[in-house]
C-alpha cells in the first residue's frame, strides 16, 4: 500500500481532510536497540586468547615469533585488530566476502587502533578461492567458518591454495567442533553479562542436519530480559567436517604435519580454556578443538 496522497492534476490536495499520523516513538526494547555484531563479538569471540594461543603456538613449533598474519572469514577482524595491537613488527589481512560486517569492523575494530597500528592492517572484501594477498607467516581459518565449502573439492582446492601461499615455515590454524551432540538438532543456552550490552541470553540452534549429505544448518539467537530477541541474527549453512576429514584433506594438500590441540578440564568439569597436542581425544558431548598443519 502505498502511503501517500494520490496527486491528480487539476485536483487540490486533500490536505486539510487529512489528519496528520503522529509520529511513532522511537523502538524501546533493547532488541531493536541491539548490535547484532557487537553480541556476537561478546558472545562468540576472544581475539586475546586466540591470538595468544596462535602466538605461543608458532613460537613452539619454529623457535621464533611471526610477524605476518591472515585471517580468512574474518568477520570483523577483531584478530586482525588485536595481532597488529601485539608488536610494532606485526602486520595482518583480514579476507571476508561480506561487506556489512567488514565495514562495521572498520569503524568499531579498526578505528580503535592508532594510527600506525591501523596502517599494518587491511580488511579486504574478497573470495578466498581467489584472494591474492602478501605471503603470510600464519593463515587463520576459526570459528568453523571454513565449513561452509560444503564440497570436498572445494574444500581441498582451498587447502591447497593456503599451503601454496605459506612460505616454507608457515603454519596454517584453524579450529572443529564435535562430539555426538554436534549430530543432533538441538538448542543451547549460554548467559553474557557486560557493562555497557548488558545482560542477555546467546543461544546456539542447530536446527538441521542430514545425516547423508553432512549438511549442518545452525542459528544464533539473542534474547534479553525485556523479552525482546533477535531471532536468527547470524545463520549458517555448513558442512559438519569431522577431524579425520580434515586431516585427511590437509594432508592431501601437501601440509607436512597436522596437530590436533585439545582443550583440558577444570575441577569443576568446565573447560579450561587450555589446548594441548594430542594423539587421541574424548568421545565427549561436545568439544571445540584447534588443529594446526605445517607445510
Amino acid at each position: 500500500m502505498n502511503d501517500q496522497p494520490d496527486v491528480m492534476t487539476g485536483i487540490p490536495p486533500l490536505v486539510s481532510f487529512i489528519t496528520p499520523r503522529p509520529t511513532p516513538a522511537p523502538p524501546s526494547d533493547r532488541a531493536s536497540r541491539a548490535d547484532r555484531f557487537r553480541l556476537y563479538e561478546l558472545a562468540v569471540q576472544n581475539p586475546s586468547a586466540e591470538v595468544d594461543f596462535v602466538d605461543r603456538t608458532f613460537r613452539m613449533l619454529r623457535c621464533r615469533g611471526a610477524r605476518l598474519l591472515r585471517e580468512d572469514f574474518c568477520g570483523t577482524g577483531a584478530v586482525c585488530g588485536e595481532w597488529v595491537r601485539r608488536r610494532k613488527t606485526n602486520r595482518a589481512w583480514g579476507l571476508d566476502l561480506d561487506a556489512e560486517v567488514l565495514d562495521w569492523g572498520r569503524r568499531h575494530n579498526i578505528q580503535t587502533l592508532t594510527e600506525a597500528q591501523r596502517a599494518r592492517v587491511e580488511l579486504i572484501q574478497t573470495d578466498v578461492l581467489a584472494a591474492a594477498t602478501p605471503a603470510p607467516e600464519i593463515v587463520l581459518a576459526m570459528n568453523f567458518s571454513y565449513w561452509l565449502l560444503r564440497t570436498r573439492g572445494a574444500m581441498l582446492r582451498y587447502f591447497q591454495r593456503v599451503h601454496a601461499l605459506l612460505p616454507d615455515d608457515g603454519v596454517f590454524f584453524l579450529d572443529a567442533y564435535g562430539g555426538y551432540d554436534a549430530f543432533r538438532v538441538m538448542t543451547e543456552e549460554r548467559r553474557i553479562s557486560d557493562p555497557e550490552a548488558g545482560d542477555f541470553t546467546y543461544v546456539w540452534d542447530q536446527a538441521l542436519y542430514d545425516p547423508i549429505t553432512g549438511r549442518l544448518v545452525c542459528h544464533i539467537h539473542f534474547r534479553f530480559d525485556d523479552g525482546s530477541s533477535l531471532e536468527r541474527a547470524f545463520s549458517y549453512d555448513w558442512r559438519l567436517w569431522t577431524l579425520p576429514e580434515i586431516r585427511e584433506l590437509l594432508r592431501e594438500a601437501g601440509f607436512s604435519r597436522i596437530l590436533v590441540y585439545w582443550q583440558g578440564w577444570d575441577e569443576n568439569d568446565q573447560p579450561d580454556g587450555h589446548f594441548v597436542p594430542v594423539e587421541s581425544g574424548e568421545p565427549d558431548a561436545g568439544w571445540i578443538a584447534y588443529l594446526t598443519a605445517e607445510k
